[in-house]
């Protein structure tokens, strides 16, 4: 069964995703893309587009609710790995559901 994050992607158009600078590929071990991210202030980054609003992460491709994909999943900050959507280890998101709520669609724990 596909992970029901590859049809909806909300959660990429309404929340900051911010993080250590550090993270970014301009430091060693890092891998999240340097052109990818703004800086909030000397420690931390944000990746573009969800800095300011409408929000809309510029990795995200796709159209969210149908078929989107995230343009650099394998390199993607930890806010964004540790953020499960409703159904995954069985726990409960509400800020999945209050994304998914937000462009109308059902929550995934319906399903």
């Amino acid at each position: 069964q596909q992970n029901p994050c590859m049809r909806c992607g909300a959660c990429c158009a309404l929340y900051r995703v911010s993080f250590e600078s550090s993270e970014t590929d301009k430091f060693p071990g890092g891998g999240v893309p340097f052109h990818l991210t703004i800086a909030l202030d000397k420690a931390r980054s944000a990746m573009k587009g969800t800095e300011r609003r409408p929000i809309r992460c510029e990795a995200l491709t796709g159209q969210i609710g149908y078929r989107v994909c995230c343009s650099i999943y394998d390199r993607r900050p930890t806010t964004c790995r540790k953020f499960l959507s409703v159904s995954e280890n069985n726990a409960v998101n509400s800020l999945c559901d209050q994304a998914r709520a937000t462009y109308g669609l059902m929550p995934i724990s319906s399903f």
